[in-house]
């Protein structure tokens, strides 16, 4: 394996971007291989990605196929447990639609690993507001989310619902997936409570969040409605550990 560095990448129904996203990544002097979990997409995403790989004379592409949607969440565990198996030092989550932009990877990637950073993010809020193209309700309602979250969970993150993170393996190694309950939107939030009940620490660094201008947002009121009650139980559904991190004296830290 020549790269230390692994890109896990959800898709469903991504064609229109998904050979784009994999070339621009790709192209980086960094050496990123990447890992595309695709829930049977109709569209044929799958069948794009398998040509890339088809056609790549050092294997950098991997895909894994699930055959139906089975939640953000398993996603990247599936990523996450692969990134283990494989050996990878540093262990990004993106977008597949380009509202994360993929230049920013370099900038999650330095912070993480010059910084002494166990996990960074990409986050919408840390420098005010940096979303293009969003209604304003969309944006209203994101915002006062990370309001509710860190009044629930008391993390001191701006951004916990942000998508766009890098994870050092020792996190990784050290978190037991089968405790992760949540598979929609309210899975970030939950990674991102428990990467800090394990003592981590988590860095957030400024990017500029682009709305998707091809192909359909997965988001639904269903998932803001997961997002909204999960959010309530994370901390009971981690509450032993929760306890012992109090009695230790230790708090939700944050770097």
């Amino acid at each position: 394996m020549a790269s230390k560095n692994l890109v896990i990448i959800p898709t469903y129904n991504e064609k229109n971007n998904i050979e784009k996203l994999i070339s621009n990544i790709l192209a980086y002097k960094e050496n990123y291989d990447i890992l595309i979990v695709d829930d049977n997409s109709p569209d044929g995403t799958a069948d794009i990605v398998q040509a890339l790989i088809n056609n790549q004379s050092t294997q950098r592409i991997f895909l894994k196929q699930r055959p139906k949607k089975l939640g953000l969440g398993t996603a990247y565990i599936l990523g996450f447990k692969f990134a283990l198996e494989q050996s990878y030092d540093f262990i990004f989550q993106i977008d597949a639609d380009f509202s994360h932009n993929p230049d920013d990877l370099f900038f999650l990637y330095k912070q993480t690993q010059d910084q002494n950073t166990h996990v960074t993010i990409g986050s919408r809020y840390i420098n005010g507001i940096s979303i293009v193209n969003w209604p304003i309700q969309r944006l209203l309602l994101s915002y006062f989310a990370g309001v509710y979250i860190r009044f629930i969970t008391r993390m001191r993150i701006m951004d916990p619902t942000a998508g766009y993170v890098c994870f050092r393996r020792e996190v990784l190694e050290q978190i037991p997936f089968e405790k992760i309950k949540f598979k929609g939107y309210a899975f970030q939030i939950e990674m991102k409570f428990i990467t800090l009940l394990y003592g981590f620490n988590i860095a957030e660094i400024p990017i500029i969040f682009t709305e998707r201008t091809i192909g359909k947002s997965k988001m639904s009121n269903n998932i803001v409605l997961e997002a909204f009650l999960g959010v309530l139980s994370i901390p009971l559904l981690h509450f032993p550990m929760l306890i012992k991190k109090i009695k230790k004296n230790l708090f939700l830290s944050f770097k």
